[in-house]
């Protein structure tokens, strides 16, 4: 086989490799383009629970895992007022400490999709985590988040 025929199945290859990356399909916080927010997003870590990160479509977040079971970081999003929904604080070794608010799915049995929204931080950061993610995965993996949400500016704290 010549070079050229060579270099341009390669080249094929390559292209035909790239369309079968996945994309995480997400949207994006009405703060998105709040400079921190993209400081956040490059700080998290590159695995998250034992799953890989992921490209997503949208500015100023990330995932981990695949389509149909991925946890979704979007920095960006409206910041909660006072709530009366369970609020805890999370302490990453290093002693980061961060407030989540938990709006969604049952935390003592790990069932349904769950959403981790910052309390009192801006820009304010949310963490969807897919039931079937949560079978599998503690919410431990907020711990791993904490040194790249720190970077966001404490206001308020869970009392």
């Amino acid at each position: 086989m010549s070079r050229r025929p060579a270099a341009l199945l390669a080249a094929t290859t390559l292209v035909l490799l790239a369309g079968c990356a996945t994309t995480i399909p997400t949207t994006v916080g009405p703060a998105a383009t709040d400079p921190v927010c993209a400081d956040v997003v490059l700080s998290t870590p590159d695995e998250l629970s034992g799953l890989a990160r992921t490209d997503t479509n949208a500015q100023a977040t990330t995932a981990w895992g695949q389509p149909e079971a991925a946890i979704i970081l979007r920095c960006g999003v409206q910041p909660l007022g006072p709530t009366t929904d369970r609020c805890v604080t999370v302490e990453s070794a290093d002693g980061t400490s961060i407030d989540w608010v938990v709006t969604q799915g049952d935390t003592d049995s790990n069932e349904g999709d769950a959403t981790f929204t910052t309390y009192g931080r801006v820009p304010a950061v949310e963490v969807l985590v897919p039931a079937s993610v949560r079978k599998e995965h503690s919410t431990s993996m907020l711990i791993d988040l904490g040194p790249a949400i720190a970077k966001t500016q404490k206001q308020r704290s869970c009392l």
